[in-house]
């Protein structure tokens, strides 16, 4: 049994999904494109230094941290689309900024700017709107295959523009992309009507509650970090790949094969922690393979010994981006996984922010060497931290809709006893002003179908 029901995607779902993946990789794609080519192509511009530099790759991180959670909770009550768009005019009136900008501070203002069109959460809240119940898991795996896509993308298309056009031919290609989206929204997505949905985004209440929750600290934490490394290599690596001999128009021709192979490698993995339940085994796994492969940056001193350091390292990374969201979910409470991920994505944001200062300020202290050392030291630490996390139950978050909109306490009570007995259910809670019972599931033995129709016959029973 699973939590899949038996029909297919609509017509009317591929679409609002294929469009909403696009727009998600459009937007991310924009954002991305710096990270390769920031701290040599930044160098140029007036007051650049190497903390500037690094605050000039991360500065969206921290407006997209404080704003993504209002923005969402902005949809609730104007409508996810007008959000959406406004939040993409201000992330292209930031790109085109940092396009006209002549000093490293322009750029940093610019690059804060994108930041402020947070508009992640309002789109995982239209998907929630888009799309039923049994077909979400692959709506949100489609807007994450569409975000490691366009990371990959990035890497390989940043080296390539900056040495067509510089840094602001970027910067003006990723507002032009903007405007496509907003295009992608107007036209494309469908306009659905508007429901609560405690899965698909934060609820204000319920953020500070998972702000209390232990158990997902350790994920918190690790989300922090893996992002702030992320920003934090790239403030090094560029320049050190010039120095081994490769000019920054050849960075494109490293980075793509590198990722393809790491990709390959990070699959099995995946595989093995979602399908034999060994998820915290692969995430200390990914983390020893991380620590070796920063270990290796510190010594790397030839194009083929970088290849190999930043091979290893986007195999753990990419494990580490698949398992920790998957991780989350599992062990959030029932009807609080939207919020978990709003407090998750903020420390993802605030890492990046973090992660560009830490770059810059190591690399002035300590060197390169010094660089990937201490970071090689962090994700020891939280390499440790793991080790004494419990391991996650295999649940997954499912919602089932009351159709008896009028129930009281004692059909409320009904509902919940009644599902809470069915096979593989572990928690259950009843949210009376969405009409909704929201459930933690065992997907291997539960029976969406069946919740759905012990629903209905209760609905039934309970009409006067």
């Amino acid at each position: 049994m699973s939590t899949v029901s038996t029909s297919n995607v609509s017509r009317s779902e591929k679409r609002a999904i294929g469009s909403l993946a696009s727009l998600y990789a459009l937007r991310m794609l924009g954002l991305f494109m710096v990270l390769p080519v920031m701290s040599v192509a930044g160098a140029d511009f007036a007051g650049a230094t190497p903390e500037l530099l690094g605050l000039a790759i991360g500065a969206y991180g921290l407006s997209q941290a404080l704003l993504q959670i209002p923005a969402g909770a902005l949809s609730d009550y104007f409508g996810r689309k007008p959000i959406i768009v406004i939040g993409l005019l201000i992330f292209a009136l930031g790109s085109f900024i940092a396009a006209n900008a002549d000093t490293i501070y322009g750029i940093i203002f610019g690059r804060f700017l994108q930041g402020c069109g947070a508009i992640a959460s309002a789109v995982m809240a239209l998907v929630t709107d888009l799309t039923r119940e049994e077909h979400r898991m692959k709506a949100m795996a489609s807007i994450g295959a569409s975000i490691g896509l366009s990371f990959s993308v990035a890497l390989v298309l940043g080296p390539v523009l900056v040495n067509l056009g510089g840094l602001q031919l970027i910067f003006v290609i990723t507002g032009i992309l903007a405007l496509l989206g907003i295009v992608l929204m107007l036209y494309l997505v469908p306009t659905p009507p508007q429901k609560k949905h405690r899965d698909g985004g934060a609820v204000l209440g319920e953020v500070f509650k998972q702000l209390a929750n232990g158990q997902l600290w350790p994920l918190n934490i690790g989300i922090f970090i893996l992002h702030a490394l992320m920003v934090a290599i790239f403030v090094a690596i560029p320049q050190q790949l010039i120095l081994s001999g490769l000019s920054l128009n050849q960075h494109a021709w490293l980075y793509l094969p590198v990722l393809f192979v790491a990709f390959g490698l990070m699959v099995p993995f995946v595989i093995i922690a979602e399908k034999k339940r060994q998820m915290k085994s692969i995430v200390i796994v990914a983390l020893v393979i991380m620590v070796a492969a920063l270990t290796l940056m510190s010594q790397a001193m030839s194009v083929w010994s970088w290849a190999v350091a930043l091979g290893v390292f986007f195999w753990a990374f990419n494990i580490m981006e698949a398992t920790l969201p998957s991780w989350l979910s599992k062990v959030a409470p029932a009807g609080a996984k939207g919020s978990a991920m709003g407090v998750y994505s903020t420390l993802q944001f605030l890492g990046a922010f973090a992660g560009g200062i830490l770059g810059g300020w190591l690399t002035k202290a300590f060197g390169i060497e010094g660089l990937f050392l201490v970071l090689a030291a962090i994700v020891l630490a939280w390499a440790l931290l793991v080790v004494l996390t419990p391991k996650p139950a295999h649940l997954n978050s499912v919602r089932v809709d009351i159709l008896d909109q009028s129930s009281n306490n004692k059909s409320s009570a009904q509902y919940l006893d009644a599902l809470i007995n069915l096979k593989g259910v572990a928690d259950a809670i009843l949210i009376a002003e969405e009409h909704a019972i929201y459930l933690k599931v065992d997907a291997s033995v539960f029976d969406y179908q069946q919740a759905v129709a012990t629903v209905h016959s209760l609905g039934e029973k309970n009409e006067p």
